[in-house]
């Protein structure tokens, strides 16, 4: 996103609740001032993440973050997971609608690495609201037609955590991935990789960590997952960000090393 808003695009932001039920994983955090005003802090977060960024707006969709499964604020009615489905996707399709973007971004249906249900409801509404928006039967009174040409899934890719670990071991550092992917890592499965695009983040890469270390409740900035490599080693280890093509409404060719690949000669401005 950060290439991208150098480069004159429009990008957009829609956050579907507020953070509220996240645990502090910051013990510099763990204040009781913090957990008393935690709603106002992770939206001071989120702002200071996405100037960093360079998003040029941040939508909320207005939902109470849904906690993990059993917990009190999962159960919650006003929460993103147990609202009024068709509710979600049209406020989506409304946004899509009044923004217009060639390219939508969000996550995919697997998420067996961190199932949190916020995440999977994010998924369920977008993939119906990337249809929706460009159909004038659908939520006709949410704004006029609008068909955005790219769907995207954006993931950690396969290659980022094994670039990152055998670098840890180049450097004589113990890697933090070594007990939890391990023997994956080790034997990787033979299988495709999913990722179909593959964009070059050099110049760019130090914009991840800032905007990490500005969700300060939610990142340790001793965590060696996170920053357990020199910032000058990290930014080369694999300076690229990787996302799977769902759904392309003009022709393009796999692999892709531009969001906009199929878009450019027709939309000269693009936006995201």
């Amino acid at each position: 996103m950060a290439r991208y808003h150098a480069a004159g695009v429009r990008t957009v932001l829609v956050c579907c609740t507020g953070g509220e039920a996240g645990d502090i994983l910051n013990p510099a955090m763990d204040r009781p001032d913090v957990k008393a005003d935690l709603p106002a802090v992770r939206m001071r977060e989120l702002a200071a993440a996405t100037a960093i960024i360079g998003y040029d707006e941040v939508l909320p969709l207005g939902y109470k973050d849904s906690g993990m499964p059993g917990s009190d604020a999962n159960a919650d009615p006003a929460c993103f997971a147990r609202a009024d489905f068709d509710e979600a996707v049209e406020k989506l399709v409304r946004i899509i609608r009044t923004e217009r973007p060639q390219v939508i971004i969000t996550y995919s249906d697997d998420q067996k690495g961190y199932p949190h249900p916020d995440h999977l409801r994010v998924h369920d509404i977008s993939v119906p609201a990337f249809d929706a928006a460009g159909d004038p039967d659908q939520f006709p009174d949410s704004g006029a037609p609008w068909a955005p040409a790219k769907l995207y899934y954006t993931s950690f890719s396969r290659q980022r955590i094994i670039a990152t670990h055998h670098k840890f071991l180049e450097l004589g550092l113990e890697s933090p991935y070594a007990e939890r992917w391990g023997d994956w890592i080790n034997n990787p499965p033979q299988e495709e990789d999913p990722h179909t695009t593959h964009i070059d983040i050099t110049g760019f890469a130090d914009v991840r960590r800032d905007a990490l270390l500005a969700h300060a409740t939610q990142i340790d900035p001793d965590s060696p997952f996170w920053f357990g490599l020199p910032p000058e080693v990290a930014r080369t280890v694999y300076p690229y960000d990787d996302y799977v093509l769902a759904r392309s409404l003009v022709e393009t060719d796999i692999p892709e090393d531009d969001l906009f690949a199929g878009l450019r000669q027709e939309v000269p401005c693009p936006s995201t």
